[in-house]
């Protein structure tokens, strides 16, 4: 364990209105077909590609040399070619990468955009669409100070405040709901990529530093970082935090295909791989009796860990195509999954073992995402649509109800929900977070 004082105020002022949200639209690339969600700048030129593989040859045109030179510099030309995206992605794309490090200049920028797109343009992302209801919502949107921040997940604090990792900024961001104020703390490990967060009892923020492999705590009075190295180097990419009845921090290391623990009295960081190789484990939530479960998203299975022994257990979904991202727990212990590979929301008792599905409302290109439990009333995003949408559930009724997101949020990652029943989203592609208010609460 190693203590940093990394947490200096970068910035506070007001936010914008969602009419005037950051032009810079930093869209990210979506995972490839075999879900290999590492960041592209945490794999070498060599790493990715399939063992016995031919090198990719790229068609011949204005701006296959600046291709090979600079994105082979952090991926796999194979990651490159295995996207297909619209003009728009691409530009997105590219600016994201320049963002994390890719040496271009203003010239080549257009050249490779026009290249990439000539090559390898995919189809426009589908419509979402909206299902009436009875129940009212208001959403509103805020740009985080910090042009190209990326916010990754979101978080209510005990004190109210809501805060979201600025991954490719990093920075940890706070926001005050009462005065819609700002403030930005820098890490001071450059290019930590802080990624999923949790709030203890204390106040502090506990994050995932999924470039850097480590864990940090935040100490929002001090500025103060504490960062919790991973014990084995293989243990990498942290992912998704969470802390459980007894104060413990668990957490996933995805491109580890691990999960940790983490003792805050003694410091003490343990990580254990999962049963099933490379499952890419994503997505944690503790249920009413304290248990850990967590979602694989490389394949189609649940685990659930246990707390003093660290013995993962599986649970396997019926659909073997079905790949859950993000969980969710409801009062009666079920797991509510989102099924990001088929376009599904997903229901699984451990106890019984009884699993039950419901066609998401967009269709099987849907890809939900971040979901939330209030009370019995499950909400989620489907990030895969030109506007994402925030849907809800009621599985009393079965029924769904949808709404588009104003500035259409780009990639919704993650959400939460706050004590009050209202949501917040971390709205990715548009750099900004967003309170979605529900009536009537």
């Amino acid at each position: 364990m190693k203590a940093i004082s990394g947490g200096k105020e970068l910035l506070s002022g007001r936010v914008h209105s969602a009419s005037l949200l950051a032009a810079v639209f930093f869209y990210t690339a979506l995972y490839t077909a075999v879900y290999s969600a590492l960041p592209a700048f945490s794999q070498g030129p060599g790493e990715g590609r399939r063992p016995g593989a031919a090198p990719v040859q790229l068609p011949e045109g204005n701006g296959k040399v600046v291709v090979e030179k600079v994105c082979s510099n952090c991926h796999p030309l194979e990651r490159v070619v295995a996207a297909r995206y619209t003009r728009e992605d691409w530009q997105a794309t590219i600016n994201r990468m320049i963002a994390y490090g890719a040496i271009l200049t203003g010239d080549d920028v257009p050249v490779v955009v026009e290249y990439m797109t000539r090559n390898y343009l995919g189809q426009p992302r589908p419509a979402g669409v909206l299902l009436p209801g009875s129940v009212e919502v208001s959403i509103k949107e805020w740009t985080v100070p910090t042009p190209g921040s990326r916010p990754h997940d979101p978080l209510v604090a005990p004190d109210g405040s809501v805060w979201y990792t600025g991954q490719m900024a990093n920075v940890m961001g706070r926001f005050d709901p009462k005065t819609e104020q700002f403030k930005e703390y820098r890490l001071k490990t450059e290019r930590s990529g802080p990624h999923g967060l949790v709030a203890d009892k204390e106040g502090n923020i506990w994050f995932t530093a999924q470039s850097g492999s480590y864990v940090g705590k935040l100490d929002p009075k001090s500025g103060e970082v504490t960062e919790y190295k991973m014990p084995d180097p293989k243990a990498r990419d942290p992912h998704t935090p969470i802390i459980d009845h007894n104060g413990t921090v668990w957490f996933t290391l995805q491109g580890a295909s691990m999960v940790g623990r983490i003792n805050p009295k003694t410091g003490e960081v343990k990580v254990v791989p999962t049963p099933t190789p490379r499952a890419n484990p994503y997505g944690m939530a503790v249920n009413s009796k304290g248990v850990v479960f967590f979602c694989e998203f490389r394949t189609n299975k649940l685990a659930s860990i246990d707390a003093e022994t660290m013995e993962i257990r599986e649970y396997t979904l019926p659909n073997p195509e079905t790949r859950p991202r993000r969980i969710a727990v409801t009062p009666d212990d079920a797991i509510w999954y989102s099924d990001y590979s088929r376009g599904y929301l997903g229901r699984y008792d451990p106890k019984t073992g009884a699993a039950k599905e419901w066609p998401s409302p967009s269709g099987a290109k849907s890809q939900p995402y971040g979901i939330a439990a209030v009370g019995n009333i499950l909400w989620y995003s489907e990030s895969g649509v030109s506007k994402n949408t925030v849907v809800r559930f009621d599985p009393k009724t079965e029924k769904f109800q949808t709404w588009l997101i104003p500035s259409g949020g780009g990639v919704v990652r993650n959400m939460v929900a706050a004590k009050d029943g209202n949501l917040w989203l971390a709205t990715s592609g548009v750099n900004g977070i967003a309170k979605v208010e529900v009536k009537g609460n």
